[in-house]
């Protein structure tokens, strides 16, 4: 993974440019639909020896604790496929660049990716109020906008974005198999929700209350970037909240459940997939507790935290083969962090790329690589279906729940998959295949 420092500090020319695409949308480049379309017919990116793909991601910043941990885990895996062969011979050079989670800083970025850098592709860009303002600009650009880090529903919108394909569980899914559970499971009990105040929390809601609108008797939101989550826990609090569903980022689980514990309040606590990942929250509890001199060690607050995924969790080591190959490759490529499920996701993003990118020929463009995409059988390392046709970029397509007890992960929901509309949930039935059945995965 190539990171480079300097580009936080462009001229200021070029980041007033970057400022002036941002307020427009990222549409001075052109909107797509009524513009003619890219050529995709070109190998920009690739060359005799080397593929160069890029990301935008919170290297720093409020988002950075955990999803910091995504390009970590993919430059793992792109690290094992290039010591042994790469693809088609191929080394895979993966940029992931800064935008510390700052819309600015994704537009000027992501532009730098395309124009200086003329990536192949764009893989993982993060985040929903960031990559929302770079998908036009992208697909205008005809580069292949593969699986953003983000559960937006916008990502699955053909027509609009002919370009982008989805990779994680939308929001408007998970959050329908959470209030389905919730609403079995916890029918008699007052419930709240913790949202972020943007499409993550609008999403959410809508999943949430096709199943709880007679439970819910409060919602809280909270902006990305804001330091104390007192006004909201005390507002849950006031209304009876006895479960509190949290479509929230990792560090406002963390605070969401430090400050429950300062002032003795203690619901439920359900979170979406975003973030639940145990590893990643142990590591800020400890952290928040330091700071605050408050005492306690993290399992105090996490004991109970039910949370739902679509990943095999890393807690399943030696009961499933892909963690058990995941773990490996991290073991020998990874960083000095322990594996955690945040890094499993960024894991599964190259794998899923380095699929695609075998698929799309010895000497690939990016209209065969789309053509590779689309062509997916529907099956990756998930435990639940993955869909990237032409007419259907939902990424994975539902999830488990979990509850975090005593250090494990017991499933407490098995896997379901669903639809963002008024479809039924159904169980989950996939055909994983095993990592030898990938050819660049099969050379290690």
């Amino acid at each position: 993974m190539r990171t480079d420092p300097t580009r936080a500090a462009r001229p200021l020319a070029a980041a007033a440019l970057a400022l002036a695409l941002l307020a427009a949308g990222c549409t001075g480049a052109g909107q797509t639909g009524d513009q003619e379309a890219a050529d995709l017919d070109v190998s920009t990116g690739v060359t005799d020896d080397t593929v160069t793909i890029g990301a935008h991601m919170p290297l720093t910043g409020p988002a950075a604790p955990g999803y910091s941990q995504i390009s970590v885990g993919a430059q793992a895996v792109y690290d094992f496929v290039n010591a042994n062969g790469g693809v088609h011979g191929r080394t895979i050079e993966y940029i992931a660049e800064d935008d510390a989670y700052d819309p600015t800083r994704t537009v000027e970025v992501t532009r730098g990716l395309v124009h200086d850098d003329e990536i192949f592709a764009m893989v993982g860009g993060l985040g929903t109020p960031t990559h929302s303002k770079v998908v036009d600009f992208l697909n205008t650009e005809g580069v292949p906008d593969l699986f953003p880090s983000s559960g937006a529903l916008m990502w699955n919108d053909p027509e609009k974005y002919p370009l982008t394909y989805g990779y994680q569980v939308d929001y408007t899914k998970e959050s329908k198999i959470l209030g389905e559970y919730v609403s079995e499971e916890f029918g008699d009990a007052e419930v709240g929700y913790l949202l972020q105040n943007d499409d993550v929390g609008v999403d959410s809601q809508r999943g949430l209350d096709m199943y709880l609108s007679d439970q819910s008797v409060a919602v809280e939101h909270y902006e990305s970037g804001a330091e104390d989550l007192s006004a909201q826990i005390a507002g849950l609090e006031r209304e009876g909240a006895e479960v509190v569903v949290c479509a929230c980022i990792p560090n406002y689980v963390a605070l969401a459940l430090l400050e429950s514990a300062r002032t003795g309040y203690d619901p439920q606590f359900i979170t979406s997939s975003i973030g639940g990942d145990t590893v990643t929250l142990r590591g800020l509890l400890s952290s928040f507790t330091e700071e605050s001199g408050s005492g306690g060690e993290p399992d105090d607050f996490l004991d109970g935290l039910m949370t739902l995924g679509y990943l095999p969790p890393v807690e399943l080591d030696g009961d499933d083969p892909w963690v058990d190959f995941l773990r490996g490759v991290y073991d020998e490529y990874g960083g000095d962090a322990p594996i955690s499920n945040t890094t499993v996701y960024g894991m599964v993003q190259a794998v899923m790329f380095v699929q695609a990118l075998e698929a799309a020929g010895e000497d690939p463009t990016r209209a065969s690589l789309i053509e590779a995409l689309e062509s997916m059988d529907g099956a990756g390392p998930g435990l639940v279906p993955f869909s990237s046709t032409a007419e259907d970029r939902g990424g994975f397509a539902g999830g488990f729940i979990t509850r975090y007890e005593d250090g494990g992960l017991e499933i407490v929901r098995d896997p379901a998959v669903t639809d963002n509309a008024e479809g039924d949930i159904e169980p989950a039935e996939v055909d994983r295949p095993l990592p030898e059945d990938i050819g660049p995965l099969a050379q290690g």
